[in-house]
């Protein structure tokens, strides 16, 4: 089965879309010369890293920033370079894609049977990865984009992550 994934996402889970409480820090990103501006809180990183390491688990980006969320967020909250699902354009609603399915589908193909914790705020994604074949253990834990990430969505991780069974190998 192999060790858990904590699979992250970023806008809307690290990069909430309303202004957050303090903590968090105005970042100007310019990946692939588009410019954005985001919300970053730098204490989410050595929860992350927390959570991870008391589970026994492995990081992973799961967003459409993929390799630049390495580059342009990583260093911002505070965690080391990551492993990331290789998530390709969204096709369009015109091909019969929601955002969340898209992912999902490539969230379950990329975890190989591996048990996972994936933070997301897309509506349908818990639904749509519970869909897809062959689809690992797992937990999505639905983050409200307006807030972003929080200390109860960790804790409800962590609880998820500590049950699993301990004969993972």
């Amino acid at each position: 089965m192999g060790s858990p994934l904590v699979l992250l996402d970023v806008d809307g889970v690290l990069n909430p879309f309303a202004r957050p409480h303090r903590g968090y820090k105005r970042h100007r990103c310019s990946p692939n010369g588009m410019s954005f501006k985001l919300w970053l809180d730098s204490r989410h990183g050595p929860s992350l890293l927390g959570l991870a390491e008391s589970a026994g688990a492995e990081l992973a980006w799961a967003s459409y920033w993929c390799e630049n969320a390495n580059v342009w967020i990583a260093p911002r909250v505070g965690l080391p370079e990551l492993p990331f699902v290789p998530i390709p354009r969204f096709p369009g609603a015109e091909e019969g894609w929601t955002l969340g399915a898209w992912k999902a589908r490539h969230v379950a193909a990329w975890t190989q049977g591996r048990p996972f914790v994936w933070f997301e705020d897309e509506p349908d994604a818990a639904e749509c990865v519970a869909g897809e074949p062959d689809v690992a253990r797992h937990l999505l834990v639905r983050i409200d984009p307006m807030t972003g990430l929080t200390d109860a969505h960790l804790a409800s991780a962590a609880d998820w992550l500590r049950a699993l069974p301990s004969d993972r190998a």
